[in-house]
């Protein structure tokens, strides 16, 4: 299975610190958070990752390269002419790079998530979103577990098919009407997940982490 990082965001919310730089390089207890997602990708078993990019995006394929340097083989899916596509038109365009099943997350999350390589979505099933307990600049939630009326954060990290995208056409789409689509058709299944999780989102959540690492 190969995976996609999506690292194609503007980083509206973090400037002044994506001034300059694009936000998937920005340090996180030292290291460039896109840097975190390579490494336990490829203890996770994924050796071929596909990035998108944008924003800055020739800083990140500079740094990364052709992911040698980090153990893994990394290919680019290059909007940088046309501008971030949003994440459907973003899977849209990588589409030919990817597996028939294929794991994406979010460039702007930090997490111990632990991915899997070989996760299959079987009896019909498009997708499978990994949702996280609300963090307070999400109180209501995006998403219900199953058999559950408590909705919960979509954490940016996702099994899909190749099935659920084929027939968009190229372009800027959001990934939310394609998810709660599927939600009605019932071809999309839910996971808690209840160990760390971030979304980098603001300069003040970037430091809080950090300052977490600083004391222990």
């Amino acid at each position: 299975m190969k995976a996609m990082i999506l690292a194609a965001g503007l980083g509206t919310r973090m400037r002044p610190l994506t001034n300059h730089t694009p936000k998937p390089l920005l340090k996180v207890r030292g290291k460039p958070l896109i840097v975190w997602h390579i490494d336990r990708l490829r203890k996770a078993g994924f050796t071929q990752i596909v990035i998108n990019v944008a924003y800055l995006g020739q800083q990140i394929i500079d740094y990364l390269g052709d992911g040698s340097n980090f153990g893994v083989q990394i290919e680019f899916s290059d909007e940088q002419h046309e501008g971030a596509l949003e994440t459907a038109g973003g899977i849209v365009k990588a589409l030919p790079l990817l597996s028939d099943t294929f794991l994406v997350v979010n460039g702007d999350v930090w997490t111990d998530y632990p991915f899997d390589s070989n996760y299959k979505l079987k009896d019909g099933l498009l997708a499978k979103l990994i949702l996280v307990k609300n963090p307070e600049h999400n109180l209501d939630g995006d998403f219900y577990l199953t058999k559950t009326q408590e909705k919960y954060t979509f954490s940016g990290i996702g099994y899909y098919s190749k099935e659920m995208f084929k027939g968009l056409k190229y372009g800027k789409q959001p990934l939310a009407p394609l998810l709660f689509d599927a939600v009605e058709k019932s071809q999309l299944r839910t996971e808690l997940y209840q160990g760390e999780w971030y979304d980098i989102g603001t300069p003040q959540r970037l430091e809080y982490l950090n300052m977490l690492e600083n004391h222990g």
